[in-house]
């Protein structure tokens, strides 16, 4: 079964969302691909596997199926790996609602869903340490602020966070995907949780996400709540661009 390869912590996730009239956004890694070699960047061509392609679909049949929303808005990386887990998603979803879901799968051009360009301000000056610590590595310098050409981790994560808001469903039982990769989960996890090591356990797995909402209606006003692993968490959006020192 597809469902077999999808991590439990989703399952789990399920069980702790909000009452279904409060509309929620899984932000999620793209489902299972081709392997590749190597610590760095996985490359921008590697594609979906059939299993991968299977999942995505299976897993958005089953998301709608068992929290009663609708999927009312997506986004994605362009690379398309992530284009086809959203769009799998969505024709999964299809087959369990009467109600309509969007068909339209927004392509973040600005590089805020591109690993790790929605860290980046010079690329020439970041790019070397990348290719040297690997993408574990990279994370854990990026999420302790020691690395030139980047963006301050809190900056970085406050911007990703703002088109989530920007981009999350306003109306009762709805869904946003948001479909990326795993560096930007990685260190955004670790930022909002205010961890400073990012370990290989940590790692989001393939189609592994965190179910987000926020309470609020000004962003910078707002509380993020948000479901990872089996946890409940929450923080106060200003309060949290208050430690960026």
């Amino acid at each position: 079964m597809p469902l077999d390869l999808l991590p439990p912590s989703m399952f789990k996730a399920i069980d702790l969302l909000p009452d279904a009239k409060t509309p929620v956004t899984l932000f999620t890694r793209h489902s299972i691909r081709e392997v590749v070699t190597g610590q760095g960047l996985a490359g921008y061509d590697l594609q979906l596997t059939n299993q991968g392609r299977d999942l995505a679909q299976a897993w958005g049949s089953y998301l709608i199926d068992n929290t009663d929303r609708v999927i009312q808005h997506c986004i994605s990386s362009p690379i398309q790996r992530c284009v086809d887990t959203a769009a799998l998603m969505i024709q999964g979803a299809d087959v369990q609602t009467v109600e309509p879901n969007t068909h339209h799968i927004e392509i973040i051009e600005q590089g805020l869903l591109v690993e790790p360009g929605s860290f980046v301000l010079d690329i020439k000056q970041a790019g070397p340490y990348f290719q040297k610590q690997g993408a574990l590595g990279f994370i854990n310098s990026f999420v302790n602020n020691a690395l030139p050409g980047m963006k301050h981790p809190i900056s970085g994560v406050v911007d990703v966070l703002e088109l989530i808001y920007n981009t999350h469903p306003t109306n009762p039982y709805g869904l946003s995907l948001a479909v990326s990769h795993d560096t930007i989960l990685a260190a955004i996890l670790a930022v909002i949780s205010g961890k400073h090591i990012v370990t290989r356990d940590d790692w989001p797995k393939m189609m592994e996400g965190l179910f987000v909402w926020f309470e609020g209606d000004v962003f910078l006003e707002s509380k993020l709540k948000w479901v990872w692993r089996g946890e409940v968490n929450e923080l106060n959006i200003k309060d949290f661009q208050k430690l960026e020192i």
